[in-house]
């Protein structure tokens, strides 16, 4: 049965060795990669005039019913009754319900989509990246409780890593091989499947594998093919695999990941080990080596995933489950903490002045992910443990102010932070309960440009992620030394993938994010629309603010009322009005009713969600 959704709104160590004989090597991906970051900053001026920092970001059985939307792409609303995946690829969120339709559960799913994604949507992520993923493992008796786990499976630093790295030459954490951190996908995955997957683990990457053998070209690859088109046609690596005839390839045209397929299928009979040694290592360690990296033999056997409870807070009576850092989800934990504050604010909506309180929460929730980093160094666990407790939230409220916004210092930054990029995510219910919320990245835009010929992986630039010891900004602020590069380390991510319950313990919500620091403001906002009364997907498509205190703007979605901009810009607010497509994080939700589950894909990538 259809069931329309509400309609959305018009919508001198070893290192420094090895880093002297590699800058031939790396100099030659940054003059091709240059070239392509030019030209997706003219491709951004020519088809969204205002998108001034398009430079900067490029080096930085179910029921479907369409929901009216003014934005490019349809957005849907799937409502199912035994599961459902919400990813930003239709290709795999059918996938997904694929594995649960033939007995596998939530974590079985996300295993392949999470696959498929990094086979399709190969500039976002990957099994040369990583993520973090939630897990609810549902009552095993009737009135039981649920747990509720998270995997870190985040790239880390290699062990020649140190915090002075990139100070000669910044651009390193970006470009090539430096920029590398020690994949931690599969392992992620692997740690998820060996707790609480059901079906056999071939079974799980064999459509990723078959998938990588040719598929026909998508709205969204297409466009990145033809930002990064110097990189594609002139990197043999890439060109091998994006203009074989040495034209890019277009929407329809078939794509062929052969290597990568190989390579699926290897992990898939021996197991994700053969990523970490072997003879898939050995392609890896060597191409980074060869581009100016440190990575070792010993960096990818010694990777580790982190399991543990997931960091738990409330909001307005339901449970919230989010990763613990160096994630972001203790900085979510907190502007819900500073929100719930105002008794009125469901009853009022969607109002200017909860807009502004909106706004003001999440410049206060910047200011606090200043001082998060990675807790397994400099002792940090006491001062990122008390940001999502409701004490701290009742000590920063006072300052939150009804008639005006305030200029950065005020809301008490004590660092600058780097601003990351990019990501994948997908959530997933099952018929059980069962919910995971996972997400996924290379990075950047295809991560560092970095691609294997050999296995077809394409290596992530997490360390362009953590901060380089220098400068401060403009407003004086030096970048945060909790955040310094150092071996083993995980740098800071704006992930966070989310799980809610309600009040009686009932699944109520999977939710995460793609897009960079933009994604837990996002998740934010969007869980104050479905309090507003929307469903899942008018909450999604909504439009949004986003104010990450440096830049001093509020960069606000074009489809969002003038009076609404005006009123803001009367509190002082600095208004810039971008392309809906630009302004937020790209989110993925699956929400459960009773015995119903609505799932949504955000429309700004082309998402399609999936059920049965």
């Amino acid at each position: 049965m259809l069931k329309p959704g509400l309609i959305a709104e018009p919508q001198k160590s070893g290192y420094q060795q090895l880093q002297a004989r590699s800058n031939a090597s790396r100099s030659v991906y940054y003059v091709v990669l240059v070239a392509a970051c030019t030209g997706y900053l003219l491709y951004g001026l020519w088809s969204h005039p205002h998108l001034g920092s398009a430079f900067h970001s490029c080096l930085s059985g179910s029921s479907r019913t369409r929901v009216p939307s003014a934005s490019k792409n349809p957005a849907y609303i799937i409502q199912a009754t035994h599961g459902a995946v919400a990813s930003e690829n239709e290709l795999c969120s059918e996938i997904g319900v694929d594995t649960m339709k033939a007995g596998g559960n939530a974590v079985d799913a996300a295993v392949s989509t999470t696959l498929c994604i990094g086979v399709v949507n190969m500039f976002s992520s990957g099994i040369g990246g990583g993520g973090f993923m939630t897990v609810r493992i549902p009552p095993s008796v009737a009135n039981g409780k649920s747990e509720v786990f998270t995997i870190d499976f985040r790239e880390t630093a290699p062990a020649l890593s140190n915090k002075t790295m990139y100070i000669d030459d910044p651009l390193a954490s970006r470009w090539g091989g430096l920029a590398v951190g020690v994949p931690g996908e599969l392992r992620g995955l692997e740690e998820a499947h060996r707790r609480w997957g059901t079906l056999p683990w071939k079974d799980l990457v064999k459509p990723a594998a078959d998938l990588a053998k040719g598929w026909t070209v998508q709205t969204e690859l297409e466009r990145r093919i033809e930002m990064f088109s110097p990189l594609m046609l002139n990197a043999p690596d890439w060109r091998a695999v994006f203009a074989p005839d040495g034209q890019l390839l277009k929407k329809g045209d078939i794509i062929r990941r052969t290597n990568l397929s190989r390579t699926l299928e290897t992990i898939a009979q021996e197991g994700p080990g053969a990523f970490y040694e072997g003879p898939i290592a050995d392609a890896i360690v060597e191409k980074i080596k060869a581009t100016g990296g440190i990575l070792s033999h010993e960096d990818l056997e010694n990777y580790q995933v982190i399991v543990q409870p997931a960091l738990q807070g409330s909001y307005r009576g339901r449970k919230i489950y989010t990763p613990h850092a160096p994630t972001s989800g203790p900085v979510l934990l907190h502007m819900l903490n500073l929100i719930e504050h105002y008794p009125d604010l469901i009853q009022d909506g969607s109002t200017l002045l909860n807009i502004h309180r909106s706004i003001e929460a999440m410049k206060f929730g910047f200011a606090a992910r200043t001082r998060v980093g990675d807790p397994a160094f400099h002792d940090h666990v006491e001062r990122i443990a008390e940001i999502p407790t409701k004490e701290y939230a009742d000590d920063i409220f006072v300052n939150l102010t009804d008639d005006r916004t305030h200029s950065p210092e005020y809301y008490n930054p004590v660092y600058d932070v780097v601003i990351d990029h990019g990501t994948s995510h997908s959530s997933i219910v099952d018929k059980h309960g069962m919910a995971v919320a996972l997400t996924t990245t290379v990075n950047l835009v295809f991560g560092s440009a970095v691609l294997d010929p050999i296995t077809g992986v394409i290596l992530n630039d997490e360390m362009d992620d953590f901060s380089t010891p220098g400068t401060p900004n403009a407003f004086g602020l030096y970048p945060s030394p909790y955040n310094y590069p150092e071996p083993g380390k995980r740098p800071l991510s704006s992930t966070t993938p989310t799980i809610i319950e309600n009040a009686d313990g009932t699944l109520y919500l999977a939710i995460g994010g793609s897009g960079g620091s933009r994604i837990f403001p996002t998740v934010f906002q969007v869980l104050l629309n479905l309090d507003w009364g929307m469903d899942v997907s008018a909450a999604i498509e909504h439009g949004r603010v986003h104010d990450q205190l440096f830049p001093t703007m509020v960069d606000a979605d074009d489809i969002l009322p003038a009076d609404l901009l005006d009123g803001l810009r009367d509190k002082g607010h600095n208004i810039t009005v971008s392309d809906t497509g630009r302004v937020a994080a790209v989110i993925q939700a699956v929400v459960k009713v009773n015995e119903t589950i609505y799932a949504a894909s955000d429309s700004r990538k082309n998402g399609i969600a999936a059920g049965y």
